[in-house]
């Protein structure tokens, strides 16, 4: 390639990516998922389209694609709150496992007795739209706030069910007869225990290494996380475990080890994860031919109408019998079992293994998954509003809290942000009862600093900078999240948990007001310095309320 031929690649993939960003914008605005638009983009780009760039390559498509994914999965992993998911769990592996098995089963009796296809192609799209895309789904819900037990069982199940459709997609691609259905059963029980020790092991390992070993850079911590849940990935895939869902695991152990520099790994993350599912998008846009499905529409709207209003309500259904969960909340879920990126990647599978029919197949599930998110997207909010399916607004938001280490000072910074409905708001410095060798050095309000005293009332949307030594780092960061939670009462309330004032040493404050010097937030002969929010301080009814100030 010359350095011309590069230097227009370069503005070209520039372009794309600018329109790409703008398209993200129109997204948050229509209510569409940013799939359809950047799958848009693709077309446009290619057969048919503007440009009419010719790409036919399945096997580079799947190769990209199972990267991107894996980018993608550890950036939905590193996002998941384990309070969150943990109660979700058996819900979401019932989903997972039992309802992609009813879903396989009717999809694919669809597709063989309503549309003509054979059986192994019926299989394939079967086992290929039965994978629900979390990325796809909480892009419309965004602005719906939902009951964490609903978010949690669709985001884990989104996470867990790529898992076994990729396994059961492999297995009808094969060349040869395909495999009884309990030979079938015991690789995907087999391959998930893999996948799963391995995604286990990788994430607290690396949760356990990036805790105790300090980087030089702060910028080097998201290239490790990042790089740690990729290795998940490989790991799991080279001693035949599935390897999607080691990388989730991974990233949601790491995602939830409260790791230094925590808000820009997530951002870092974040970004990558965009640029994954751009990438993706466009490309499955370019492989597609547009002229090519229009024999295949009508075939597609009638699978993808079984799948939406049969297939998916009888998984979730039965699936969740055991589970007592409202009727509508599984009405939400089944209508929430949106199909995005990884349902047309998994379609190159039968075209790169070379299968009979399996172009038809792949423009089958193109087809399926732009019609039924057109129509599932734009309406998930209004049936959620519709179901009266909501979170409490008076539910505590849960605290933003940043570490950053101080090595050569063995002390730590945490920069907390109190969100609107904490029940921090109007809780005084000094009753948050910080354990002894913790302090707050300083409040931002309103873009502006200053040093608290004791008797300083915070208020939403403030920012604090908390110095915690090494020995109650953890234990100051559990009180502040309690205190987020329960308000002034927690401790009493019994949710104070290890962030109770006797969690701390009372050995530790004078090296809190040390750290506190050192870094010129408070400290000694300042009024309302470090000590102003340890208990049993002197400092603790002081006058000099700063409320008339701020």
């Amino acid at each position: 390639m010359t350095v011309h031929a590069l230097n227009e690649l370069l503005l070209v993939c520039s372009l794309v990516l600018l329109v790409a960003v703008a398209a993200v914008r129109i997204s948050s605005r229509s209510g569409l998922p940013s799939l359809l638009l950047y799958l848009g983009i693709g077309i446009a780009m290619g057969q048919d389209g503007i440009f009419d760039v010719k790409f036919d390559n399945a096997e580079l498509t799947q190769v990209i694609g199972y990267a991107a994914l894996v980018v993608i999965l550890a950036e939905g992993g590193l996002g998941t709150k384990w309070k969150e998911v943990k109660p979700a769990l058996p819900a979401a592996a019932m989903l997972s496992t039992v309802g992609v098995g009813i879903s396989v089963g009717v999809t694919a009796s669809a597709a063989h007795y309503l549309v003509g296809l054979d059986w192994r192609q019926a299989l394939i799209i079967g086992a290929v739209v039965s994978s629900t895309d979390a990325a796809a789904v909480f892009s419309v819900l965004r602005r719906v706030p939902l009951p964490s037990r609903i978010t949690g069982v669709l985001e884990a199940e989104s996470g867990f069910n790529d898992a076994p459709v990729v396994i059961l997609v492999v297995a009808f691609s094969a060349v040869g007869p395909v495999e009884h259905w309990y030979v079938l059963v015991g690789e995907i029980a087999l391959e998930l225990a893999i996948g799963a020790a391995i995604g286990l092991a990788v994430g607290w390992l690396g949760a356990l290494g990036l805790r105790h070993v300090a980087l030089p850079a702060s910028g080097l911590y998201p290239i490790a996380v990042m790089a740690i849940a990729v290795s998940a990935y490989a790991a799991g895939a080279m001693v035949h475990g599935s390897g999607f869902l080691a990388v989730y695991l991974a990233a949601m152990i790491l995602g939830n080890s409260k790791l230094p520099h925590w808000p820009a790994t997530r951002g870092f993350a974040d970004g990558l994860g965009w640029l994954a599912q751009i990438g993706m998008f466009v490309l499955l846009g370019l492989l597609v031919t547009p002229h090519d499905l229009i024999d295949d529409f009508w075939p597609a709207v009638v699978v993808g109408l079984v799948l939406t209003a049969v297939a998916r309500p009888l998984s979730v259904f039965i699936s969740l019998a055991p589970f007592r969960l409202p009727r509508r909340e599984k009405a939400l879920m089944s209508w929430a079992g949106l199909r995005g990126a990884v349902p047309i990647i998994l379609a190159t599978i039968p075209m790169v293994s070379g299968i009979e029919g399996s172009t038809r197949v792949f423009n089958i599930v193109f087809v399926l998954v732009v019609v039924y998110t057109l129509i599932q997207g734009p309406t998930l909010p209004w049936l959620a509003r519709a179901l009266k399916i909501s979170d409490d607004p008076s539910e505590a938001a849960d605290l933003g809290i940043e570490s950053a280490p101080l090595e050569r000072l063995r002390g730590h910074l945490l920069s907390v942000s109190i969100p609107g409905k904490s029940k921090m708001h109007g809780v005084e410095v000094a009753e948050l009862r910080l354990p002894s060798g913790a302090a707050v050095t300083l409040v931002v309000r309103d873009g502006k600093s200053f040093v608290p005293a004791p008797s300083t009332v915070l208020r939403r949307g403030d920012e604090l900078l908390v110095v915690a030594t090494d020995p109650v780092r953890d234990a100051a960061e559990a009180r502040l999240r309690a205190v987020g939670e329960g308000g002034k009462l927690a401790g009493w309330l019994g949710t104070g948990g290890r962030g109770r004032p006797d969690s701390g040493r009372a050995s530790d404050a004078p090296q809190v007001k040390k750290l506190a010097k050192k870094l010129g937030r408070g400290g000694e002969g300042q009024p309302g310095g470090a000590q102003g929010g340890a208990p049993g301080s002197s400092s603790g009814g002081a006058p000099g309320d700063t409320r008339a100030h701020h």
